[in-house]
Formats: structure tokens, sequence, C-alpha cells
């Protein structure tokens, strides 16, 4: 027959006491009572038969039969803590394959991914570029920042809105005062030079927003990639309708200006995406929890997603 182990929580509590020669402290560091200590310490001298400590007024000591069975004790949960420290990163190593947004890698993720580097050195992250939703089994993705709506995901995905977007008009700097027509109010777009990202739709929704008729949305460049309208807006060619995560950075580093607080919700989001079935895989559940994290500590100390969120 298998001997008997005394119970693993009666031995944690000693190990707590041991090393405390304190019941206060050990409830204090186990987050329980005092009474809950003295009670799984006795249980532990009744089922061993000896005595473990020499309980004083104002002091408590190990006795002989503690001194000598405390160091094995001590021994045992931290071999225990490093077997389950070496098999939770034993996922957390090797390629994890990451299907990203042209756009968002360029301007948000790229920059950042250093961090992620540092966090954890032993996973390998390749970057796959791609708008569309990715086929996860067939391209070998292991997860995915995709701009999309909830009508894109098919049954069995885990989705999750990492950034919700938005659309707010910028440019540069001197637009504000130049010699044109300053921007004072939306009104005085009429006399700038607007520019679009494939479509006039976006401005046309802005502008009906502001409550600003009579502008004629046929004039202005027109760009098919969100990167170069804000470049064109950088050189000051014109306004812009930026997202507003691409434009963060810009606005960060004052290359651009938001001229007008107005601010349009866009149907769109960047999701985190992977089979339902993958999510506590530990590399994808590092590298999620890696920019959920990321972006909610940038969000709580940058004024401009706080002033659109």
């Amino acid at each position: 027959m298998p001997r008997k182990l005394p119970p693993l929580k009666s031995l944690r509590v000693f190990d707590a006491a041991a090393r405390n020669l304190s019941f206060t402290r050990a409830a204090d560091e186990l987050f329980v009572t005092q009474a809950a200590v003295s009670h799984q310490v006795k249980a532990l001298e009744e089922f061993l038969g000896v005595d473990l400590f020499i309980r004083k007024n104002r002091a408590l000591l190990l006795t002989q039969e503690g001194q000598a069975y405390w160091p094995t004790i001590r021994k045992i949960f931290e071999q225990l803590s490093e077997a389950t420290e070496r098999l939770k990163m034993a996922g957390t190593s090797g390629a994890l394959t990451v299907s990203v947004v042209p756009t968002f890698a360029v301007t948000w993720l790229v920059p950042r991914l250093n961090q992620f580097s540092e966090l954890y050195p032993d996973i390998d992250v390749r970057l796959k570029a791609e708008d569309n939703l990715a086929n996860f089994i067939r391209d070998d993705i292991d997860i995915q920042v995709h701009f999309g709506t909830k009508d894109d995901y098919a049954a069995g995905l885990h989705v999750e809105c990492l950034m919700k977007e938005y659309l707010v008009p910028v440019c540069a700097p001197e637009l504000l005062s130049g010699r044109r027509r300053p921007l004072d109010s939306p009104e005085d777009l009429r006399y700038h030079t607007l520019l679009h990202d494939e479509t006039t739709e976006v401005w046309q929704q802005w502008l009906q927003l502001a409550g600003v008729k009579g502008i004629n949305l046929n004039h202005g460049p027109i760009f098919s990639h969100s990167n170069l309208v804000l470049q064109a807006a950088r050189y000051g060619q014109g306004i812009a309708i930026g997202h507003s995560v691409l434009a963060q950075t810009d606005i960060q580093m004052g290359r651009l200006v938001r001229p007008f607080d107005i601010v349009l919700p866009s149907k769109y989001s960047y999701d985190v995406v992977c089979p339902q079935s993958w999510i506590d895989k530990p590399k994808i559940k590092a590298f999620r929890d890696w920019l959920v994290d990321t972006v909610e500590n940038e969000r709580a100390r940058d004024a401009f997603n706080q002033s659109i969120s």
C-alpha cells in the first residue's frame, strides 16, 4: 500500500511558520487567519506524532524535530516551484507566427516588438503582413491582429477587441495658422485640400457629424493606403481623416495635430483572433496578454487616447 503523506496544506503552513517563526506573519503571507495557521500546524503535529514548535508568550521556536524536518520540507517546496516554472516555460519557446495588418505592423507593432522579445527571449516572433482574415491551419498562423468588424468572424474563433478605431481630421501643425485660411472651425475646411483614403465616404460622414455642408468632396488627391494619406498630411499637402491608431504616434510626436475635437467612431476595430481551442497555448497566451497589457498601459498615460475613448 502507498504510504500516507501529510496534507500538503499543512506542510505549506508549517513551512511559512518555520521561515517566519511567527504564526501571525505566516498568516499574513498566506492570507489566512492566525487561528487557521495554528490549526494546520496542530493537525500536522498530530499526524506526525511530534511537536514541531515551542510556543512561548512572545516567541515561536522550532523543536529539535521541527529543525530536522523543516529543511527537507523547504527543499521540496523549492523543487516543486522550480519544476512548475520549468513546465510553464516549456511552451513559451520556439516560433510564433503572427498575422497582422500591414499598417498596424508598421505604425504600432514593430516599434514595440522589442518589449515582447525582452520578456520572452525564447519566443521567435514571425510577422506575416496581410489584410484578410487568416486561415490558421492552412497558413500555419498562430494568432492574428485583424482589422475588421464582428461580422467577419466565423464560429470557433476567439475574438477579442484590442483597440477600437476612431476617425479624426489631422494635419501638419503649420496648416493651423498658415497662409491659407486658419482652421478655426470645421467650416474652414472648404478653403483647404482634403486628402482621401480611396473613398470620399469617410469625409462625408465626418462633415455630416460636424454639421458642415457645401464642401465639394470631388476635389483632392486620393490614396490607396491609409499610411500614404498620413504621409501626405505630414508634408502639409492637406487635411486627412486619420485612423486614430495609425495617427497616434505622429500626434504624440507633434508631426500631426488635430484641428478639431469631433471624433467619428468607426465600425472597425483591431481584434486579436485565434482558434478558440488555442487561446491557452503558452506562446499564444503570452503574446495576447502582452498586447492587451501594452494597450491598456499606454491608454492610461496617453491623453490622446483618453480624449477619444
